[in-house]
């Protein structure tokens, strides 16, 4: 046991380690006695949670109230809850194949519940997006923290006990999905600058990821080992023209034998798939008719290839990775990456690659992906170019991001290292911050624009402005006048809003009295993207660029589920559902896809309404 823990009752020595347990709530009591009742933990965000011990340590203090349990941790992930009916009759017969069968968290249950005891607390620093809008003790106990400041938050919070589940080969463990956070507080440990109990929940499901994330079996304390635990799997939504073109306009800025980072989700999907196009020289008849202004001139195959330093390895990275495109090496790797969590399948691809192979992934702490802080001069010889892509849900026309939080100050998922890698991309010779969003959004019934006059809430500020990208093309923003990037924001926005936003802008007195919107900018509307796009679909820019687990008959729900989702709340819109119920022509596959949804497959005079509704968007499906 490290020095200072108090001893397990019963007189554990140095002789019995690591104690090993089947069990994991007799485990769970071994770790409250060992740390004298109160266990304050720190417990890796997202996928390496040991999700069985987690669980008993949680009844183990619902079971005594003398006990106390403080979790910190982040990314609590949970399969979703459907909140409509609609949503039940999709999800809850593919729950298993699409989300894994993954156990819920107990004390996440009793947050949503309101049923958690006053001796556990739960603070998170990040949240699954969404997950806990409205959730009063989540929002309360939210702490915001850059993902490298979340180190010096826990340490300040003493903890001591560490749990995190592991594989295990030939007597080693490896920090695996997570050497985000766990990486530097064993090597603290190691230092004699901290103290706490380690504890590995063993699940070989997980990839085994060598160099820095392996641990030394005789560094863990207490291992369980009990039947492991499907992982969670991250669902890929389909890729859409707005995702695609964000994805065309960001690739025309990473440059040959540069650095790239990019985020998980529909448009990072996006921006490796167009990259891997780049590289087959696929894209000429694309750029050939762009309806819309285009900036930078990365449109060439890669010679060089591209090294990536990222906070989180994604599905995209892999693919790249896999593709040859990523194989500039830093240090024997061409990936460094601080955690993961994926669709099953890149779980798969890392555990069957060739281990030589994988070594040229590595896992390091967020100290090292999202700083340079350490090393620097090291640091800035390898991240030469770079291009770190991350997303935003609003820009304000002066520059400023809105990313983690939504009105009236609810947190919709953190800020992690969104502002680290702004931070990098200033510091760094040639580096830039792309930051991409939808030019608008749907709700309701109605379309609002994502770029606004001001903003209420801020997670990136104007001063730090870098590239934006929407659908429409990409505004360079760094060094210029305020006039310039309310101008060049306004020239990629979408052009039903235009002049709303040229007035506003005016009427502040931040642009001059005769600006107007160039001629070329003035055709930014889906139907327009649309026009570019949709001979290509078929080949080269399908729904799902890497692969998905969603079966025929849901794919082709998907769209008409997003229109009757848009049109919640709208009597209009549901209204125009109803009629193409009845006038349009009945979708291909409609039949099967009304009784996958539990429906009957012909239309009836008594059908429910929002089977008539659901009909009515599968037919404008089949039009398109």
């Amino acid at each position: 046991m490290a020095p200072g823990l108090p001893p397990i009752k019963g007189g554990w020595t140095l002789s019995d380690r690591p104690r090993l347990f089947s069990d994991p709530d007799i485990a769970a009591g071994a770790i409250f006695d060992a740390v004298g009742g109160e266990v304050r933990l720190a417990l890796p965000l997202g996928l390496g949670k040991p999700v069985p011990l987690v669980n008993a340590l949680t009844r183990a203090a619902i079971a005594d109230p003398k006990r106390k349990l403080s979790i910190f941790t982040a990314l609590t992930l949970q399969r979703p809850v459907p909140a409509t009916d609609i949503e039940k009759r999709f999800l809850e017969p593919a729950m298993d194949r699409l989300f894994g069968a993954y156990p819920p968290l107990l004390y996440a249950e009793m947050i949503r519940d309101g049923t958690l005891p006053d001796n556990i607390s739960v603070s998170e620093f990040f949240f699954q997006a969404g997950i806990w809008l409205g959730t009063a003790y989540a929002q309360r106990q939210y702490i915001a923290a850059n993902y490298t400041h979340a180190l010096h938050v826990l340490i300040a919070q003493k903890p001591n006990v560490l749990t995190q589940a592991m594989p295990r080969q030939e007597g080693r463990f490896s920090l695996s999905c997570n050497a985000d956070i766990s990486a530097d507080l064993f090597a603290r440990r190691r230092a004699g600058a901290m103290d706490f109990l380690a504890v590995a929940e063993v699940n070989n499901a997980l990839p085994f990821m060598a160099g820095p994330a392996e641990i030394d079996g005789d560094e863990i304390d207490m291992v369980l080992e009990s039947d492991p635990f499907e992982l969670f799997s991250a669902v890929r939504r389909p890729v859409s023209d707005a995702q695609y073109g964000i994805g065309l306009h960001v690739s025309r800025h990473i440059v040959d034998g540069g650095t790239i980072q990019i985020g998980i989700g529909a448009i990072g999907d996006a921006v490796a798939h167009v990259l891997m196009l780049r590289d087959q020289a696929a894209l000429e008849d694309i750029w050939s008719v762009a309806p819309f202004p285009l900036s930078g001139d990365g449109t060439a195959p890669f010679d060089k290839g591209l090294y990536a330093v990222t906070e989180m390895l994604v599905g995209g990275l892999l693919a790249l990775f896999q593709a040859g495109i990523i194989r500039r090496e830093v240090d024997g790797a061409s990936i460094h990456a601080g955690f993961f969590v994926e669709a099953r399948d890149m779980y798969e691809q890392l555990r069957m690659m060739d281990p030589e192979r994988r070594t040229k992934i590595q896992m390091m702490p967020v100290s090292f992906t999202n700083a340079l802080y350490g090393d620097e001069d090291a640091k800035r010889a390898a991240r030469v170019h770079a291009r770190f892509v991350n997303g935003a849900m609003q820009v304000s026309l002066l520059g400023d991001a809105m990313s983690d939080s939504a009105k009236p100050g609810q947190v919709v998922s953190g800020v992690g290292g969104q502002f680290n890698f702004f931070e990098q991309a200033f510091a760094l010779d040639d580096g830039r911050a792309v930051l991409t969003l939808p030019a608008t959004r749907t709700s309701g019934g109605k379309v609002t624009s994502n770029i606004v006059w001001q903003l209420p809430l801020t997670t990136v500020p104007r001063h730090m402005r870098d590239i934006v990208v929407t659908e429409y093309g990409s505004a360079d923003l760094r060094g210029q006048t305020d006039e310039q990037v309310i101008l060049r924001l306004i020239a990629i926005a979408d052009s039903r809003f235009q002049d709303d936003l040229l007035q506003k802008a005016k009427a502040a007195g931040k642009i001059a009295a005769d600006a107007s919107v160039p001629a070329a900018h003035r055709t930014n509307t889906p139907e327009k993207l649309r026009d570019w796009l949709t001979p290509h679909r078929k080949h080269l820019l399908p729904d799902f660029p890497l692969g998905t687990d969603f079966d025929d008959i849901e794919r082709e729900l998907l769209p008409a589920l997003g229109r009757l989702g848009n049109a919640a709340g709208n009597s209009r819109s549901l209204a125009a559902l109803m009629w193409h119920s009845v006038m349009s022509a009945p979708h291909p596959r409609e039949s099967d896809a009304m009784q996958r949804m539990g429906f009957r497959a012909e239309p009836t005079l008594t059908e429910p309404l929002q089977a008539r509704a659901l009909r009515g968007a599968l037919r404008i499906s089949g039009q398109s």
